[in-house]
């Protein structure tokens, strides 16, 4: 596919994204299926046309002349935003609008007017006096309880989430699973806030098929993860229990801080409300050489008072990964936030009665909102005296 036939192509599938309710992994999955003739190179550029104008869908209509496209996107314009993007991305717009059978149509004269004068530098200055839900296009309540978020960090939200890996200290010391990474033709860098932490700098979509992966010397997780899991300071001999355990990267994590607990050696737990997402634990401890046991909701409180060690990681917004999760900002309302701060102070609750006395209760979430981190922590130490 062309350049431009990608591009319309990333098009249709905003389209379709915007005409429902599935999220925009969905759709381009069954995009993939109705187009055959797409190979993998071709799904990979159109996925990343796609995530990328959803990050800055906002602002990239606005600049790209289609006006604001409203706080959830009720007002979205696919087509102004995708050429806006492209544009911003250093193509002339007569080389994707009207550059091919399959490329998006020719430019009206007012999408020409428009996009003639846009630059890098001139999109940054007129962003620079617009709203904040504009410039970091964002729904305008969530851009107004996230003022207090320096301005870096807001601008981080647009950009494409960086690739990161865990060395798995069970297998191989960082240095170690840098090597092997190298010979396979994946460049890394030490990576930021947690010291088992390797950046991908060039190719990353090999890593899923490398032998460093497949032995278990490395795991797929963000820096931030690994941080949480750095920070509850998991140890050999505790007992120590991922409450919301998901897919089991954190679990993963605690079970090489504590040296691959064993029995007599400590005692690594995981539990999920929804057991379904703990479906690949098994295989991923059995690659990484970690013991883990699960436990059902049912059988929790069995563990009354018996844990050094309580992470819960729990259910949020997930507003620190919108980079990632590009159209899931859009879709998150003011009831869903109240929502899951009720599920936050339940998971808190119950969570505490878990812990022995002197142990360690430890909260996370992937979210930068207020509402779901200091917030919930000051309501949960004004229930909970002790």
């Amino acid at each position: 596919m062309t350049p431009a036939a990608r591009h319309q192509a990333a098009i249709e599938v905003l389209e379709a994204w915007a005409a429902g309710t599935q999220g925009l992994d969905r759709v381009l999955a069954a995009w993939g299926r109705a187009h055959r003739f797409a190979g993998s190179g071709d799904r990979h550029a159109i996925a990343d046309i796609a995530y990328g104008v959803l990050r800055r869908a906002r602002a990239l209509q606005w600049l790209g002349g289609g006006g604001d496209p409203g706080s959830a996107l009720e007002r979205f314009r696919p087509r102004v935003a995708v050429l806006a993007g492209a544009v911003l991305a250093g193509w002339a717009p007569e080389a994707i609008a009207g550059a091919g059978p399959h490329a998006p149509a020719a430019l009206t004269p007012a999408e020409a007017e428009a996009l003639s004068g846009l630059s890098t530098e001139g999109a940054a200055a007129r962003l620079a006096e617009a709203s904040a839900g504009l410039r970091y296009s964002l729904p305008d309540w969530v851009a107004a309880a996230l003022a207090e978020v320096p301005a870096p960090a807001l601008a981080a939200l647009g950009e494409r989430a960086p690739v990161d890996l865990r060395a798995n200290r069970l297998k191989a010391t960082p240095a170690e699973a840098a090597e092997a990474l190298t010979a396979e033709g994946v460049l890394t860098e030490r990576g930021p806030l947690a010291p088992d932490c390797l950046r991908v700098l060039e190719g990353a979509r090999r890593v899923s098929g490398s032998a460093a992966y497949a032995e278990g010397l490395v795991e797929l997780q963000d820096a931030a993860s690994q941080a949480v899991a750095a920070f509850a300071d998991a140890r050999p001999g505790e007992t120590v229990l991922d409450y919301c355990a998901g897919g089991g990267g954190k679990t993963l994590a605690l079970a090489a801080a504590m040296a691959g607990p064993v029995a007599g050696k400590g005692r690594l737990i995981a539990h999920d409300a929804a057991p379904r997402r703990m479906a690949d634990l098994a295989p991923r401890a059995a690659r990484a050489g970690a013991r883990v046991e699960t436990v059902a909701s049912d059988a929790l409180d069995r563990l009354a008072g018996t844990c050094d060690l309580v992470l819960t990681d729990v259910p949020c917004s997930g507003s620190g990964a919108w980079r990632r999760n590009a159209d899931a900002r859009w879709r998150f309302a003011p009831a869903d936030l109240a929502r899951l701060n009720a599920q936050q102070d339940a998971i808190l609750d119950h969570a505490a009665t878990l812990v022995k006395p002197g142990g360690r209760l430890v909260y996370a979430t992937c979210s930068t909102l207020p509402a779901e981190n200091a917030a919930r922590a000051a309501a949960f130490l004004s229930r909970t005296p002790a």
